[in-house]
């Protein structure tokens, strides 16, 4: 039985393959080991995955790719974590960007974009990722992201900035104040993704002058401090991974047509590219 995870800071989508059979997918929170511990990790995985934790002396193999997973302690967390439940399987702890780049690239060169709950890039030279120096989470960066969306729209309606009908639309579909919007960002686990869950209501309003300014604004900063900071950007295909880029595909392609960059695959969720990947890779060792 091989096991296939990837994980943002909000969610994480599973695939199990059992031959002669179709893959099996469910979902779980996010397992993001910069926000939980390697024992909170433990825990989630044994309480949301109650059929798999079951069989998982028989899994063969367990691969992993999770935001928050590009350094080798961070990748340690998550590995011991899995293995305190999966003790039999052999398993493969790595970043999302690296799991979007087998989803989108192959063993093509190319641009790999997330654009979730978080926001990253990184060139892939068709066997692995080039580190970067983006991916500097909510507070410093997530250009174009759920969280940069979410944290513009919070911001705006704090300080009035909104149209006065969506601010009023804004209170009436979260009936939030200051000192809760402050407890969830500054207080309580998760800030990250809280803020991205406001972007729902963004897409709700995307008929709006104001929706439209805001996802146009988010999505050109993306591509100005992440896409266009690599000098060859318009010589290979920009792919992207995410909700973001999945709901908001038509203003992304927009914007990068604009600025001479090629995109490549759009893929709200790489789990089944990822699957395939994997099986393509195994039969050729």
């Amino acid at each position: 039985m091989i096991v296939v995870a990837d994980s943002g800071s909000s969610k994480t989508d599973w695939l199990i393959e059992c031959p002669g059979q179709e893959p099996e997918a469910f979902r779980t929170s996010g397992l993001n080991p910069y926000f939980l511990t390697e024992k909170e990790i433990t825990k989630i995985i044994q309480a949301q995955c109650p059929g798999l934790v079951k069989r998982s002396n028989q899994v063969s193999e367990l691969y992993f790719f999770g935001a928050g997973c590009s350094s080798p302690d961070r990748r340690e967390i998550v590995s011991n974590a899995l293995s305190h439940v999966f003790s039999k399987a052999f398993i493969s702890v790595d970043s999302d960007l690296l799991g979007s780049a087998y989803a989108t690239c192959g063993h093509a060169k190319g641009f790999c974009c997330v654009l979730g709950t978080g926001s990253n890039i990184a060139f892939f030279n068709g066997e692995e990722i080039n580190d970067g120096k983006h991916g500097l989470g909510f507070v410093l960066g997530d250009e174009g992201s759920g969280s940069w969306f979410g944290k513009t729209l919070v911001t705006d309606y704090l300080y009035g900035n909104m149209p006065e009908e969506i601010s009023t639309q804004f209170y009436k579909t979260y009936k939030l104040d200051k000192e809760t919007i402050i407890y969830n960002v500054y207080q309580k686990a998760g800030a990250n993704s809280f803020l991205a869950s406001f972007t729902k209501f963004l897409s709700e309003i995307k008929a709006t002058r104001y929706s439209q300014e805001v996802i146009q604004r988010g999505l050109s900063e993306f591509i100005e401090n992440c896409i266009k900071t690599y000098p060859d950007y318009h010589n290979y295909n920009c792919h992207f991974i995410g909700s973001i880029a999945y709901y908001f595909s038509e203003q992304l392609r927009t914007l990068c047509e604009a600025e001479g960059i090629h995109v490549g695959k759009i893929i709200k969720h790489p789990i089944h590219d990822l699957l395939d990947f994997i099986q393509q890779r195994n039969a050729m060792v």
